[in-house]
């Protein structure tokens, strides 16, 4: 029996790596990993995540650049910051919503 698992983090909102110095606002959620099997492989096998966990595409940012990061949930925690996401990509994706979050400007995102 497949056991079914619920995305802990939604489209639009901001997260933060749990280790590394970058944050992002989702815009996508794999159920589980779907990426590579050389990307995974490249991850260090001491920080290597389990694949059976809900992945996150993130517009990432650090002090240095913006960029797409594609992150296992037990590496993710809430940013509750409340500053906004700088990433390019943002303004064309989302709304900033009231909450400091964001919604999508297209209803067909999930």
């Amino acid at each position: 029996m497949i056991k079914a698992r619920t995305a802990k983090f939604q489209i639009g909102q901001i997260v933060r790596h749990r280790i590394f110095s970058f944050r992002g606002v989702v815009f996508d959620i794999d159920p589980e990993f779907n990426n590579t099997e050389e990307w995974w492989l490249s991850i260090p096998e001491d920080v290597r995540p389990r694949k059976d966990q809900p992945f996150y595409h993130l517009f990432a940012e650090n002090a240095e650049s913006e960029y797409i990061a594609y992150v296992s949930e037990q590496n993710l925690l809430p940013d509750n910051s409340g500053e906004p996401i700088r990433h390019s990509q943002v303004a064309e994706t989302f709304i900033r919503d009231r909450t400091g979050g964001y919604r999508p400007r297209n209803s067909t995102l999930n």
